[in-house]
């Protein structure tokens, strides 16, 4: 590339102005990477703050991550992100999960297990949970037929066949529903194990393929974090974005999408509290140009809100892609800091998950544990906890309860789950709706789809947990690929759209 076409192609990306509507991680990812080339960005949040669930709360004096503590190591671009902006990233203790409702009490997730399924059934660890009855019955999984690859999509009804029921209810639906707030029977096993058919079918039995992916280094992933808590990482975003001369609105809501003759896009907005944000008129957003306030103009616009927002905005434009949204899974979570020195021993583990229908709680997870750089910012014998409630199956045991009530209802799960006392020193509640994981059986079809439909509308594009599914490790890959589509759209895409 010559230096002329190098220089035409700078002043392109700066004569370019991308708006996206949506602040969380996903907004903020996409925005980074159109404005990191040159092009004028604005992103408009509806929240007083940017990051979405992404935050931070203080808990009894101490500042700690709200809904997100913690991102897959997979793929590696969750930690690049972070690098990238000066970041330090941390590693996880050994994960440890235990499983809580058995009928003798807690006991630690038996090793050498793939979401739970063991690769040896007659392993102490394993009969310990599922008894000599469910241990005869999961062994007859290497005597039954091979499955035809691809035949069983459900991984609880897969493992429910070869395995039988107590597997699936004492090991793999604890971690399933625990984890992701989904049940195994919802669960797609390519995409939440990928190879494991093939290697069932190779190896003649699921256990064989749960010791056969086990034995590749290479698909084992950990838990990681930012020094000082994800939700530096929001700040970072947000505070690189203003460097690059980024125009970041918090406290704004849009009300209006309108396509331009011209190929661009008008957004109006308006503030959240505004006695009458709908008096942005048609008339207005025809006239209005692209610094007036109330309206941008853009030349792309990348939809990263929540699905409800994101399907009424894009409706009226994408014939595919209709204004109906799937009842989002709502999840609460109680966050505990207590004094409870019986927790210093590692033998109590990292998490606790719960057998469906012995707690009230899903499962919880003594973030102190597995965070090591959280520990030492805590005095001795101090512990966080964070307890779960809420299902896709079923609302939070805590919903109707006050603060107090809540925090209470909390104490007393963790106490049966971890099997040990617990005195609060304080604690919180924060409510959200959950994101679909990215393993539900359907979900990446339906990804798909709505994400082809609004990508052959030009200008258009579209980025949240809802479309890649939950997790940083899904969220932030995917808003990197979706603002490159709009970048190469924008700059190489043979349409030149008006100044």
């Amino acid at each position: 590339m010559t230096d002329a076409s190098t220089a035409a192609l700078a002043d392109a990306a700066q004569s370019r102005h991308v708006v996206v509507v949506g602040g969380g991680v996903a907004g903020l990812v996409a925005a980074l990477e159109c404005a990191s080339v040159g092009m004028h960005v604005t992103v408009l949040e509806e929240r007083d703050r940017v990051g979405g669930v992404v935050g931070s709360v203080e808990v009894g004096g101490v500042v700690l991550d709200a809904a997100v503590e913690g991102f897959s190591s997979r793929g590696g671009r969750v930690r690049a992100l972070a690098e990238q902006l000066g970041l330090d990233v941390v590693t996880s203790a050994p994960l440890a999960p235990w499983i809580a409702g058995l009928p003798k009490g807690p006991v630690p997730l038996p090793p050498g297990t793939l979401l739970g399924v063991p690769g040896n059934p007659w392993d102490v660890a394993v009969r310990r949970v599922i008894g000599w009855g469910g241990t005869w019955r999961a062994y007859l999984d290497r005597l039954r037929p091979p499955l035809t690859i691809g035949r069983e999509r459900s991984f609880g009804r897969l493992v429910r066949s070869r395995m039988g029921e107590k597997v699936l209810q004492r090991l793999v639906a604890p971690m399933s529903l625990g984890t992701f707030g989904i049940h195994p029977d919802d669960v797609d096993v390519e995409i939440a194990a990928s190879g494991l058919s093939t290697a069932l079918t190779r190896t003649g039995s699921l256990a064989g393929a749960v010791l056969q992916l086990r034995g590749d280094e290479t698909r084992q992933h950990f838990l990681q974090s930012v020094d000082g808590g994800v939700a530096r990482l929001v700040d970072a975003l947000h505070d690189r974005l203003v460097e690059l001369g980024a125009d970041v609105r918090t406290g704004t809501r849009v009300v209006a999408l309108e396509g331009r003759e011209d190929g661009r896009w008008d957004v109006g907005f308006a503030a959240v509290g505004s006695p009458d944000p709908s008096s942005i008129d048609e008339a207005s957003l025809a006239s209005a140009g692209p610094a007036r306030e109330g309206v941008a103009t853009a030349d792309a616009v990348i939809v990263a809100a929540p699905e409800a927002e994101a399907r009424t905005l894009l409706a009226t434009h994408v014939a595919a892609l209709d204004a109906e949204v799937s009842r989002p899974a709502v999840s609460e979570v109680v966050t505990l800091v207590v004094d409870a020195p019986a927790l210093d021993a590692v033998s109590h583990g990292d998490a606790a998950f719960a057998v469906p229908g012995t707690h009230r709680a899903t499962g919880l997870v003594v973030s102190s544990t597995r965070w090591p750089v959280l520990a030492a910012r805590l005095p001795a014998g101090h512990h966080v906890l964070r307890v779960s409630f809420g299902t896709q199956l079923d609302p939070p045991a805590t919903e109707g309860l006050d603060e107090a009530s809540a925090v209470e209802l909390a104490r007393a799960e963790a106490e049966t789950m971890l099997g040990a006392s617990l005195r609060v020193l304080d604690g919180r509640r924060d409510r959200w709706a959950a994101a679909v994981p990215a393993s539900t059986i359907g979900h990446r079809d339906a990804a798909q789809a709505a994400r082809a439909a609004v990508s052959a509308v030009p200008g258009l594009a579209v980025a949240g947990a809802w479309i890649a599914g939950s997790g940083l490790a899904q969220v932030v890959p995917d808003a990197i690929a979706e603002a490159d589509r709009v970048r190469r759209a924008l700059l190489w895409g043979g349409r030149r759209i008006a100044e």
